[in-house]
């Protein structure tokens, strides 16, 4: 690995651990966090594989105990607690949306509707509905309840991709070192 790739990994990375000391809104048993921007940053800017690698050494760190998640919180529970559908769908998602766009790249289709498209798609959709089947098994929660209740994230949601997207745009655009990741 290069060391400017590793070196933005590694800063991705803090930047998730920074993210779980900015104060939540609880919403029931699932509070609403910023966390998960960082998992769309990851994908869209690290690529495939760096923003997998990022999201699972988190992972690692949390498991391990470290407080890394929201809240400052760490340990094997939180990966078998109400948000641990979410928690299992984050490399997923920063992988598919890293693919998806080097795809993209590729295609010379990169622009800031396929990008958003992309951001929406798996770092949201995806890990709502990750986070749904995790609560229905948790906490053997109704399965259309669990669903219906994501819809709460969602407007939040789409605000962190739109977000997400402009930041990804404008730091490739400035530093052309994160095309072709």
């Amino acid at each position: 690995m290069k060391t400017q790739k590793l070196t933005l990994t590694v800063v991705m990375i803090a930047l998730l651990v920074v993210m779980a000391y900015v104060p939540t809104i609880p919403l029931g048993i699932v509070p609403i966090t910023i966390q998960n921007i960082g998992i769309m940053l990851a994908g869209a800017l690290l690529g495939w594989r760096n923003g997998f690698l990022a999201i699972i050494v988190w992972l690692f760190l949390a498991a391990i105990g470290l407080p890394v998640l929201t809240g400052g919180t760490g340990g094997l529970p939180a990966f078998f607690s109400a948000t641990a559908g979410y928690l299992w769908a984050y490399p997923f998602a920063a992988l598919l949306i890293g693919l998806t766009i080097t795809y993209l790249d590729h295609l010379n289709y990169t622009n800031f509707f396929t990008m958003f498209l992309t951001i929406l798609i798996f770092g949201v959709f995806l890990i709502d509905i990750s986070g749904a089947f995790g609560l229905h098994i948790v906490t053997h929660m109704p399965l259309t309840k669990a669903l219906t209740f994501q819809l709460a994230f969602i407007p939040g949601d789409i605000i962190k991709a739109v977000i997400a997207t402009i930041i990804t745009l404008t730091l490739r655009r400035r530093f052309r070192i994160l095309y072709h990741v």
